[in-house]
């Protein structure tokens, strides 16, 4: 009888050293697999172009410093860039931009909240070219509006390059226009993202 107990004791204690060891395991692999299942970028790239037809200068403007994630098991992506971080060719207009339009110091951030809608069109682990629709919430100004554009996704050797360009109407966002500069600040903008993704480490 006390031998059956200290066999089945030894036993016990032999498959709990065991299923500590797969849990110890899986506990040190787990870090190595989320980078893999998410891309991220700190560099994305976003233009900015406000320019009406009758306007004898540019109104544009571009930021280098955007980040992006994408959760590739979930296909959820977001995407943040600082509203002063858009360079102006003209100082005047920076400021402008940034006190007038955009409030920049009440609103630092434009921030976008979404994800691929059609995830089965864009395979991230396979070289290629896909056009995915991405959807969800564009926040600018303190005001958040729902938002579907087309991606363009290339993948090569590991990482992807998104690009997408759409126009957001600036009353939408709380963003007026005076009268006096109505002839050259369009009533919509046309942004431009592009971003190369690389496996989150």
């Amino acid at each position: 009888m006390i031998l059956s107990t200290l066999t089945f004791t030894l036993k016990l204690i032999d498959m709990f050293r065991n299923l500590s060891s797969v849990m110890l395991l899986a506990a040190l692999a787990a870090p190595a697999l989320l980078p893999a299942q998410r891309l991220f970028t700190r560099d994305a790239k976003v233009y900015f172009d406000a320019t009406s037809k009758n306007s004898p200068e540019r109104i544009e403007a571009t930021a280098k410093s955007g980040t992006l994630v994408i959760d590739l098991a979930s296909s959820r992506a977001e995407a943040a860039i600082l509203v002063k971080s858009f360079l102006f060719e003209k100082s005047l207009m920076q400021e402008h931009f940034n006190e007038n339009y955009m409030e920049s110091s009440k609103f630092p951030k434009a921030t976008f909240k979404g994800k691929i809608e059609d995830p089965s069109k864009v395979n991230f682990n396979q070289d290629g070219t896909y056009e995915p629709t991405l959807s969800g919430d564009l926040t600018l100004h303190g005001v958040t509006k729902q938002v579907k554009v087309p991606v363009k996704v290339n993948v090569k050797s590991g990482k992807a390059t998104a690009s997408t360009a759409f126009n957001v109407v600036l009353s939408d966002y709380g963003i007026s226009v005076p009268s006096v500069v109505a002839d050259k600040l369009a009533k919509e903008a046309r942004l431009s993202i592009e971003a190369t993704l690389e496996p989150m480490k």
